[in-house]
């Protein structure tokens, strides 16, 4: 859409296509509705309902798939209160976990597939739906070894996993993931830790799950008891295995497609919700590859 907008106090002035000052207007809009609504809208919400109405321009805006994104929540007993999924796809992905036992979130980095599956976890344990949570990702650098890391293999492992901690750290106060963690029931490890377990009643996450062989998929999956949930996440484009092996996440999705109780979430450029920038570089490095 190619348009000029003007503001001027409260009045908005749109020039361009006919068509194209239709949508925009239809989209202002359901913004008006979603800030009346009582919804707070930042700059990152205007910018995903203007990707909406670029994807299918020949589709209706209204009801728009940022308004029904919006109409969803995780709440939280923390610091956070409860989170927002900020694009129809982290929608879909929130309604599958919450439908099924397994769910699969593939897609680029910045969509939050993992931190909106941590909430969902946090959720899950506040709800007494679960008694643990376990977090876990394979051990596996993006262009450098543990080996050659300082300090025991705790110490080693503590920066690879930071990630995880990082968001648990943004939706619970620091006083309550200290005390959790310190009794089991937020657990956090590499993936190998799982071997041999039976998970009961937790609230399982592998995350990085590209860097997953084919059987440590396998051994993830086969993990799961009573009551549990897993979730598992990663971006098949930032694969760090060694030439020749078979990414574990690559794999699943041929072998578990027809099978009835896993739900899978696809995510693209278009629902990164970090900085900006990183929707467009995500875009370029995908045209480069292309050729």
């Amino acid at each position: 859409m190619e348009l000029t907008i003007t503001a001027r106090g409260e009045k908005i002035r749109i020039e361009g296509h006919s068509e194209s000052v239709r949508r925009a207007c239809a989209l202002i809009s359901e913004l008006v509705k979603l800030s009346d609504s009582g919804k707070q809208l930042n700059e990152e919400d205007v910018r995903y309902a203007i990707r909406c109405a670029q994807i299918k321009e020949t589709e209706p805006v209204e009801p728009s798939h940022f308004q029904l994104a919006y109409q969803e929540s995780i709440a939280l007993l923390g610091k956070k209160g409860s989170i927002t999924p900020k694009s129809s796809a982290q929608k879909h992905y929130i309604d599958d976990i919450r439908s099924h036992d397994i769910v699969i979130g593939i897609g680029p980095a910045g969509t939050g597939k993992t931190y909106l599956a941590t909430a969902m976890a946090i959720a899950a344990y506040q709800g007494k739906e679960v008694k643990r949570i376990i977090l876990a990702r394979p051990a596996v650098e993006a262009g450098e070894r543990l080996g050659f890391l300082p300090g025991d293999l705790g110490e080693k492992l503590n920066p690879y996993l930071r990630p995880l901690y990082d968001a648990l750290y943004d939706m619970l106060s620091p006083e309550q993931c200290e005390r959790l963690l310190e009794r089991g029931d937020i657990e956090i490890a590499p993936l190998a830790f799982m071997r041999g377990r039976t998970l009961k009643e937790a609230f399982v996450i592998l995350d990085e799950a590209q860097n997953a062989t084919s059987e440590q998929m396998l051994m993830f999956l086969t993990r799961l008891g009573p009551k549990s949930k897993a979730v598992v996440t990663g971006d098949v484009t930032q694969i760090d295995l060694p030439p020749g092996q078979v990414s574990g996440l690559v794999e699943i999705q041929q072998v578990l497609k027809d099978v009835s109780g896993i739900g899978f979430s696809y995510f693209t450029e278009k629902d990164v919700v970090r900085h900006p920038l990183v929707q467009k570089i995500i875009k370029a490095y995908e045209g480069y590859k292309k050729g």
